[in-house]
């Protein structure tokens, strides 16, 4: 049976809503059928012909441009104040379904919507869609929690992480829990360290007025790269559902804390200078538009973690990002615990090392094996699989949840917490200035000895 919903997207006018979110949706409604009305409301004017020609491009980055004609006759705009409890009334009644309400928005504001939505009656099945971060710390994040959960019951709430949308970040439950090869491995024992990378290109994009709040660890670190962190570590599910599989996912960041505790020595924090990123001359950091240097943001962050748990303990895991960066990498990488040399053997036996790439869906084997020449000599060799892209983007696999009324994709309130009071001691020690904020030239691999 075809769903019929109205997708009402708050700050409608930002460019995650052009980059990401309309995309994603184009992606979705190309390959499964939906019954969507799409309504746009933001303070920017716009015109209804204007949104409906944004809907139309975004479907003409994925497929035919006239695919959307079925969805722009019902699809809205309004210009609104959406804090205004008054206001929200009338974006609710311009709904022509059950609404979904997309909260395209920071934090701050997303706060205060949901403040004025107390007073506003929501139609029964109304869910909530909130982008990251889910508030500004730990405090902010439980007061968000508690107000959202005034509005509606948790299972219509959707905390939005498009990282669990990726094929290659839910491949890591297959590869491990459907492999003896890997699962038997996995563990203290056998494993010696993990690293989670994810370090792009590109610098601001114009982002500047919100990434100089957030900075890496917070647009990254505390959000996706923890989230991938509680897949990689967790235990086997007993069934593939929102409850366990999440609940699974929250008993590893609840066991995850800074190593030794220590997040001054566990931690690291850095800027790009101006540089050449390939083709492209960037600025400094500090003077790039919509940026305060005075709030010392960082661009690039590496944090080490610990999981206390048996099959963990005393495996450092350690969560990298950063933006500027002259080498794209966005991998998952396990380093196993060295062999013995083999008598007789020409050569030590390197490691094991499995990499897995959480945007293309490569997965590497690092192994040693008998030299081409020489079979007395060992050598290093790589094996590679490779894996066809989904068929929708990550934005449109969890908006398939959002719509489907599943929140196996989305992040349940108590892993929201968790990933904050995992990284507040780190935020503390940065605000006070006891890691120092070093600089690395755009188009570099970060500061030396990093």
């Amino acid at each position: 049976m075809t769903q019929s919903v109205s997708i009402l997207i708050l700050g409608a006018g930002g460019d995650l809503t052009k980059r990401l979110l309309l995309p994603g949706l184009a992606s979705l409604l190309s390959v499964h059928d939906y019954d969507v009305q799409v309504v746009g409301a933001a303070r920017e004017e716009r015109t209804d012909e204007q949104w409906r020609q944004l809907i139309r491009d975004s479907f003409g980055q994925i497929t035919d441009p006239h695919d959307a004609d079925r969805y722009l006759e019902s699809a809205r705009y309004i210009t609104a104040d959406v804090t205004d409890a008054g206001r929200l009334r009338d974006l609710i009644a311009a709904c022509d379904h059950t609404p979904i309400i997309y909260f395209a928005l920071p934090p701050t504001v997303t706060a205060k919507v949901c403040t004025a939505l107390r007073q506003v009656d929501l139609p029964e099945g109304t869910r909530l869609a909130l982008e990251k971060p889910f508030g500004t710390d730990l405090k902010s994040a439980r007061a968000l929690n508690r107000l959202i959960a005034r509005l509606v019951p948790e299972e219509q709430v959707f905390r939005i992480d498009h990282f669990l949308g990726m094929s290659m970040v839910l491949n890591i439950l297959g590869l491990r829990f459907a492999n003896q090869l890997f699962e038997s491995v996995w563990n203290s024992e056998r494993i010696e360290r993990v690293e989670i990378v994810y370090d792009e290109l590109i610098g601001l994009e114009g982002r500047g007025g919100y990434y100089d709040h957030a900075g890496a660890l917070t647009d990254m670190l505390q959000s996706h790269l923890l989230e991938v962190l509680a897949l990689l570590a967790m235990e086997e599910p007993p069934r593939l559902n929102e409850v366990e599989l999440r609940s699974n996912a929250a008993q590893v960041l609840r066991a995850t804390h800074v190593w030794d505790d220590d997040p001054v020595a566990s931690s690291h924090r850095a800027r790009y200078t101006a540089g050449q990123v390939g083709d492209r001359s960037l600025p400094s950091y500090a003077d790039e538009p919509g940026v305060d240097p005075a709030l010392e943001t960082e661009t690039l962050a590496k944090v080490t973690v610990e999981i206390d748990t048996a099959r963990w303990r005393g495996v450092p895991f350690t969560l990298r990002s950063g933006k500027a960066i002259g080498r794209y990498t966005t991998q998952v990488r396990v380093h196993m615990r060295p062999v013995p040399e083999i008598p007789g053997f020409g050569g030590a036996p390197a490691p094991d090392s499995i990499m897995l790439d959480v945007k293309s869906g490569a997965v590497e084997l690092g192994v040693t094996m008998n030299g081409s020449g020489d079979p007395f000599t060992l050598e290093r060799s790589t094996l590679v699989a490779k894996k066809e892209p989904g068929d929708m983007l990550p934005y449109g696999q969890v908006l398939r949840g959002i719509l489907d009324g599943d929140p196996l994709l989305s992040v349940r309130a108590d892993m929201a917490e968790e990933c904050w009071r995992i990284f507040e001691p780190v935020i503390a020690a940065w605000r006070k200035d006891e890691v120092p904020l070093e600089e690395y030239p755009a188009g570099s691999l970060g500061p030396e000895g990093w």
